[in-house]
C-alpha cells in the first residue's frame, strides 16, 4: 500500500506494530509525530477472529482476540489523545463489526470484542466532544480479508465487501467538515452476505 500511495505522488509511512504492546504503540505515535508533526486521524483496523461454539473456544484464543481487537484499539486511541486534544481536533475511527447488531453463531469471542469496542468508542466520543476530537465506529459486514483464510467453508468471498470500500467509508467519516461528526456507520455488502 505504501508503494502504491507513493507511486501516485503521495507520502506514506508504514510501520509494522504489535498493537498488543503499549511500548510499540508509543513508538509508532512518536515516529508519526517526528515524521509529520501532527496526527489528524487514527483508524484502528487491526483485528483477529476465531470461530466455533462457546463450548469449544480456547482460552488463549479468547485472550488473543481481546488483546488485539480491544486492548490494541484502546492503546492506540489513548496514545493519540494528547496530540489530538492539544490540536483541538482529530478523528478516531474504530473498525467495528455488524455482529453488534446481527447475531452470528460461533463468533462469541469476536462478538464480545466488537461489543466492547462499540461501548468504549461511545464513551470516548462523549469524553472527547468538548476537545474537538471526533470518535466514530465503522461497523462493517463481511469483508474479503485474510481473516477468512482460516475459516472452513466461508461465505462466498466474491459477495463480501472489499477493504477499499471500508477505507472509502472511513475517509468519509474523517473528512466531514468541522462541526459535524459521524459517530456510527454501518456498511454492508449489497449481496446479502453478513
Amino acid at each position: 500500500m505504501q508503494r502504491e500511495i507513493e507511486g501516485m505522488g503521495g507520502a506514506a509511512l508504514a510501520v509494522p506494530t504489535d498493537v498488543r504492546q503499549e511500548p510499540a504503540i508509543a513508538a509508532l505515535v512518536s515516529r508519526v509525530l517526528a515524521d509529520g508533526g501532527r496526527i489528524d486521524c487514527l483508524v484502528t483496523a487491526a483485528g483477529l477472529a476465531a470461530f466455533g461454539p462457546v463450548a469449544d473456544v480456547k482460552t488463549e484464543d479468547w485472550d488473543q482476540l481481546m488483546a488485539v481487537n480491544l486492548r490494541g484499539a484502546f492503546l492506540a486511541c489513548r496514545a493519540v489523545l494528547p496530540t489530538m486534544t492539544a490540536q483541538k481536533r482529530g478523528t478516531i475511527i474504530n473498525i467495528g463489526s455488524i455482529v453488534t447488531s446481527r447475531t452470528l453463531p460461533g463468533s462469541a469471542a469476536y462478538t464480545a470484542t466488537k461489543y466492547a469496542l462499540l461501548g468504549f468508542s461511545r464513551v470516548l466520543a462523549e469524553e472527547m466532544r468538548a476537545h474537538g476530537v471526533r470518535v466514530g465506529v465503522l461497523s462493517a459486514g463481511a469483508t474479503d480479508t485474510p481473516l477468512w483464510d482460516a475459516v472452513p467453508a466461508p461465505p462466498d468471498r466474491a459477495l463480501m465487501l472489499r477493504a477499499e470500500q471500508i477505507a472509502e467509508a472511513a475517509l468519509l467519516m474523517a473528512t466531514l467538515p468541522p462541526g459535524a461528526t459521524l459517530e456510527e456507520m454501518t456498511l454492508l455488502p449489497q449481496g446479502g452476505v453478513l
